[in-house]
């Protein structure tokens, strides 16, 4: 089983922000594989289906994101042979820049670093590169809508760099 889980704020002031970027691959995810995201279990909004041949679950944690840990250990914990793929944002890379990693440090983002807190850095995980407005502050740039037509290429793009990691494991 492959666990997808991509990090946000669960509150709808947050859609279609920086730091949604997780969220809103997931849901792009959720339309392609035809996975509802709708039923409430660890902390989390999850879906379950296939894609080719492969168990997957689709999840949005409800715990806020600098609190992502709390539901991803709940995950581990249930299905410790699962393989765990993180979504997320990452001010340190380029607009676009979409990254691949099998497992490492959380950097500077927080939602990274509880999951890491509670299970350690051996987790893979897809960072969406957001790059970085300096001439705002940090918080109230991710926090900030970006332009869902201009963005909307990044975020397929990030869709199906998950979905070939599902089938190269």
């Amino acid at each position: 089983m492959v666990i997808i889980v991509g990090l946000g704020n669960p509150d709808e002031k947050y859609k279609h922000t920086y730091h949604n970027v997780g969220f809103d691959v997931v849901d792009i995810l959720s339309q392609k594989l035809d996975i509802k995201i709708s039923l409430p279990k660890f902390k989390a909004l999850v879906g379950e289906g296939f894609y080719e041949g492969e168990k997957i679950m689709l999840v949005k944690p409800q715990t806020y994101m600098n609190n992502s840990g709390e539901s991803v250990v709940l995950l581990k914990e249930r299905f410790k042979d699962a393989r765990i793929l993180v979504v997320a944002d990452d001010i340190d890379l380029p607009k676009g820049t979409v990254r691949y990693r099998e497992r490492g440090s959380a950097g500077t983002h927080n939602g990274l670093r509880s999951i890491v807190a509670y299970i350690g850095q051996e987790f893979e995980r897809v960072r969406v590169g957001i790059g970085r407005d300096v001439t705002v502050e940090l918080v109230n740039f991710v926090l900030s809508k970006y332009n869902e037509e201009t963005f909307a290429p990044i975020l397929e793009k990030s869709a199906n760099e998950v979905l070939a990691r599902i089938t190269r494991k």
